[in-house]
């Protein structure tokens, strides 16, 4: 039987502010990656989301994006590769610490929004984030964006990943995101998405928007919980998953 991993990335409220519906979230998936209070989150919100996990019996992880608040981690940020280290083992550091208070083993690190999508595209980039979260972590499990540098740079330091793909994202022929301020670049119907899930679990591929198919080992998959429709979307994911035998569970 097939195994996949399931997981969205949550933890991004903010005081009062709430962003998506985390604790649905945790009813479908296997892995939440916690923000760390840089592109969202805060200290308190960590807590709390740490130890909703671990009462859903869901894999917890650390998601480190870029120092920007109002633009939720997701502008372009060029930074040193002293920057970047701090950035990373900084970020990995709080959540470990949270964690730790909370009983939780720390399960695997993803990097978040454009610090991520930075990265699917500069290996040496990718390598020095790695780098330095496996500094911190040796045998952390890093996520990583399936068939991109980021998944090349994982395996040039022989780190332990999980390779990832997409529900929600439409895909360029190079495998990598396409970015959101293109036409297509999220997908909001449930059933299109769960369709279009199993056939690249099925075929061990993305599927691009041009209908180019790119081999990509597949092991977990991004729900995403922030957008309209976000939670249907989940289940019918999961749903369509189970139906055709697949097992949803954290790696290990």
């Amino acid at each position: 039987m097939t195994t996949i991993d399931l997981n969205a990335d949550m933890g991004e409220s903010f005081g009062p502010w709430v962003m998506g519906d985390d604790a649905a979230l945790l009813g479908v998936i296997s892995s939440a990656n916690v923000a760390c209070g840089f592109h969202a989150g805060d200290p308190v919100v960590m807590a709390q989301t740490i130890a909703q996990a671990k009462q859903a019996g869901v894999a917890v992880g650390a998601h480190p994006g870029f120092h920007d608040l109002q633009g939720f981690g997701r502008r372009d940020l060029h930074l040193t590769t002293a920057e970047l280290t701090g950035l990373v083992q900084y970020q990995l550091g709080a959540f470990m610490g949270m964690a730790a208070a909370a009983g939780v083993p720390v399960a695997h690190l993803k990097l978040h929004g454009a610090l991520a999508n930075m990265c699917a595209r500069d290996q040496e980039m990718a390598l020095v984030c790695y780098r330095a979260a496996l500094a911190v972590a040796p045998d952390l499990r890093l996520f990583v964006i399936a068939g991109t540098q980021q998944q090349r740079a994982a395996e040039q330091l022989n780190a332990t990943f999980s390779a990832e793909i997409f529900a929600d994202r439409a895909y360029q022929d190079d495998a990598t995101l396409v970015p959101r301020g293109q036409a297509g670049a999220v997908l909001h119907d449930p059933a299109e998405a769960a369709d279009r899930v199993l056939q690249m679990v099925t075929e061990g591929c993305v599927i691009s928007q041009s209908g180019k198919r790119v081999d990509v080992p597949v092991q977990t998959i991004c729900l995403h919980g922030d957008t309209q429709g976000a939670i249907d979307m989940a289940r019918a994911v999961r749903a369509r998953l189970e139906g055709a035998g697949v097992q949803i569970a954290a790696p290990q």
